[in-house]
């Protein structure tokens, strides 16, 4: 990864909100809000790896989504499949690393192969880090990672005291990535909805009303530029970090 400017996130979590309004807005079925938001998605890509964004991830369905329309989850695992069907050419020419996380176990084993393919055809990609959250909650995360600690405590693998932060971060799904330094959620509504619980302590929030399918560069560049405003620190004085970047 190149070093990026001080004023340019090093990781941006985007919560793609809105795709049904805007579709019911135009007397259209949910499913097609969802079809139109992949321009979005494509768009939003496109200028984080033009602007040094190293990591982008997406959160494209959540655990709680299972609970939708039988008819519009049908739809939008259609969707999947298409998408990566013909997208994955695109970002691979890119040089985009993509990887998906969540319970894919959960998944249609056709789109888990196709996953898994979109994985292993990038995999030796090195500019933008694509993570794709699907069937994923952030307690749904976390939870999964103190049960892979208490096997290892379990198994005298790992001492109970030596437990801690790191641990468990590591044994999270964003393993090893950092944490994101800015989320964006479109469609108007102000809270994080179960995403990235752990990852999103100290991350930077800009939630915009423009419904996620109106999403595109322009947008993306006016959330780069209020994270650009912000001093960011993590519990810090503003004299301390001002001293500190001297």
């Amino acid at each position: 990864m190149h070093e990026n400017p001080a004023n340019i996130p090093r990781h941006v979590a985007v919560i793609m909100d809105g795709n049904g309004r805007w579709a019911s807005a135009r007397g259209k079925p949910r499913h097609a809000g969802h079809r139109a938001g992949v321009k979005s998605v494509r768009a939003t890509v496109e200028c984080a790896a033009e602007r040094g964004v190293d990591y982008l991830t997406l959160f494209a369905f959540s655990s709680e989504n299972w609970g939708r329309p039988v008819e519009e989850v049908s739809k939008l695992m259609g969707l999947f499949v298409e998408a990566l069907r013909r997208e994955v050419d695109d970002l691979h020419r890119n040089n985009v690393k993509v990887r998906f996380v969540g319970a894919l176990e959960q998944l249609s084993d056709g789109l888990q192969k196709k996953i898994a393919a979109a994985e292993s055809r990038t995999a030796d990609n090195t500019g933008l880090v694509l993570n794709v959250a699907v069937a994923y909650g952030g307690r749904w995360d976390i939870a999964r990672a103190a049960q892979a600690l208490a096997a290892r405590a379990c198994s005298g693998q790992l001492a109970v005291e030596d437990i801690g932060e790191d641990t468990l971060e590591a044994e999270l799904q964003l393993a090893g990535v950092p944490d994101p330094d800015l989320l964006i959620r479109t469609g108007g509504e102000q809270r994080i909805s179960n995403f990235l619980l752990w990852n999103l302590a100290y991350s930077e929030l800009w939630f915009t009303e423009v419904l996620w399918p109106d999403f595109d560069k322009a947008k993306f560049d006016a959330a780069l530029a209020a994270y650009a405003q912000k001093q960011r620190r993590f519990g810090h004085t503003a004299d301390q970090v001002e001293v500190a970047t001297c």
